[in-house]
């Protein structure tokens, strides 16, 4: 989806990773929690910290900081996961995302939004839906099912079913 595709207000969950404020349409959300004992999983990637127990479901958790070549996530009194849907190649994964606090809902019509920052060839953004202003600050505008490659989620999706039969 491109920028031009948003053509009506949208909701975003606006949310904080280090000092940079970042949103996803609150379509994609399905709850936040607050953080919670995160039980890791040997062999995955950096960023995949491990999975919760979401009312007998495994959820793997991911540290969007690390994704995002950021320092890992603290754990403070403002710490939480944000559970979301995320659909790529037309199957849908619930996951989890770690934030350091969550901002608000708000409201972006489309004239409040500009595109993404062409960043050149060797760095990616095609995740980065665009970038939203309100109140003089920028808004990074994420589309959750870009962030993660194939072979990424993928590696997720194997190693859930071996969990769940431990649990």
């Amino acid at each position: 989806m491109s920028i031009n595709d948003i053509t009506e207000t949208t909701q975003y969950l606006s949310f904080k990773l280090d000092e940079e404020i970042f949103a996803v349409d609150v379509a994609k959300i399905r709850e936040i929690l607050d953080i919670t004992t995160i039980t890791k999983v040997p062999q995955t990637p950096d960023f995949m910290r491990g999975v919760i127990n979401l009312r007998g479901s495994v959820v793997p958790v991911m540290d969007m900081r690390l994704k995002f070549g950021m320092s890992p996530t603290e754990r403070t009194v403002n710490t939480c996961i944000i559970v979301m849907e995320v659909t790529q190649d037309g199957e849908t994964m619930v996951l989890g995302s770690l934030a350091d606090s969550v901002q608000e809902v708000l409201d972006l019509e489309p004239e409040q939004i500009e595109p993404a920052p062409r960043i050149g060839t060797r760095l990616r953004s095609d995740f980065i839906k665009g970038m939203g202003k309100q109140d003089g600050h920028f808004i990074i505008i994420l589309d959750i099912d870009r962030i993660f490659s194939a072979g990424e989620l993928e590696v997720v999706s194997e190693m859930l079913p071996e969990i769940e039969q431990v649990a």
